[in-house]
C-alpha cells in the first residue's frame, strides 16, 4: 500500500538574513522585507493531509499558494521544518528534471546516474537504458557530454529517464513540454500511462478543466494553508468563484 501522511507540517525558508547598504539606502528595496524581521517565508502551513491508493488528486491556487513546495517536500527535496511527513512508495517525479545529471558526463553515464538516484539499482538500469535511449532519439548524442545540449536534447533526456520507472506516487507540475511536436507526442502518451498506473497521483495545475477531468479529490492552497479539499467539480468551483469577488 502506497501512502503519504502530513502531520501537522510546517515549511519555512530562510531567504535573507542580513541587511546590504542598498537595504539602508533605499528602505524596502528588498523583495523579501514583508515576509519578516529575519527574512522567513512560511511556504506551508500547519499541514494536516493524507494520501493514499486510488487518490488522484489537484493541487490549485495563486502562484506563490505554496503547490511546488508541497511537491518538492513530499519527493524529500525539501525537509519540513517542523512536523513530519512520512511517504511510503516509490515516488516518480515531472520536475526538477536536470536533478542528478552530470554536466561534465555523457548521455550514457547520466542515464545510469539519474537511474540509480530514482531507486534503480545497477541491474535494472542496465537493463532499461536502451529503451531509454530509443525513447530520448538523441542518438549518437548520448556520447556527448550533456553540457553541450540544447535545452531542448537535456528535456529530451531527462523526461526519458525520469519516466522510465514504475512508480507508486506520480508527482506532476503542471506540464512537460520536451522537445519537438514528435516526442511531445510520446512524451503525452507515456505520461497518460504513468498517470493510469501510478497508486497516487499529486498533480499542481493551473488549469481548472484539467483538474476536473484528471482527478477525483482536489486541494486549494492559499498562503501554504488548505482552504478546501475535496471533489474537484466543487473546489474549482468555489475557486474560481473567489477569484471573481
Amino acid at each position: 500500500m502506497s501512502e503519504i501522511i502530513l502531520d501537522h507540517v510546517d515549511l519555512v525558508f530562510k531567504v535573507w538574513r542580513d541587511k546590504r547598504i542598498k537595504d539602508v539606502l533605499i528602505p524596502g528595496s528588498n523583495r523579501f522585507n514583508n515576509y519578516g524581521t529575519d527574512g522567513s517565508v512560511h511556504a506551508l502551513r500547519d499541514l494536516n493531509i493524507s494520501f493514499h491508493d486510488g487518490d488522484r488528486v489537484a493541487i490549485i491556487g495563486h502562484n506563490g499558494a505554496g503547490k511546488s513546495s508541497l511537491l518538492k517536500m513530499i519527493a524529500g527535496i525539501y525537509p519540513p521544518t517542523s512536523g513530519e511527513a512520512t511517504v511510503n512508495g516509490r515516488i516518480s517525479s515531472m520536475f526538477e528534471l536536470a536533478t542528478g545529471f552530470e554536466m561534465e558526463s555523457n548521455g550514457w553515464d547520466n542515464i545510469y546516474l539519474r537511474g540509480l538516484m530514482l531507486g534503480e539499482t545497477p541491474n535494472t538500469i542496465r537493463a532499461k537504458m536502451r529503451e531509454i535511449a530509443e525513447f530520448s532519439g538523441l542518438g549518437e548524442f548520448l556520447n556527448m557530454p550533456v553540457k553541450y545540449y540544447s535545452s531542448g536534447m537535456f528535456a529530451r533526456l531527462a523526461f526519458s529517464v525520469s519516466t522510465s520507472i514504475e512508480p507508486d506516487i506520480l508527482l506532476l507540475d503542471e506540464v512537460v513540454a520536451a522537445g519537438d511536436a514528435e516526442f511531445i507526442s510520446k512524451a503525452t502518451q507515456r505520461l497518460h500511462e504513468l498517470v493510469n498506473t501510478a497508486k497516487i497521483m499529486i498533480y499542481v495545475t493551473h488549469s481548472m478543466q484539467q483538474a476536473v477531468e484528471m482527478c477525483n479529490r482536489c486541494i486549494w492552497l492559499e498562503r501554504g494553508n488548505v482552504i478546501m479539499d475535496g471533489a474537484p467539480e466543487e473546489v474549482t468551483r468555489r475557486y474560481l468563484d473567489n477569484q471573481l469577488q
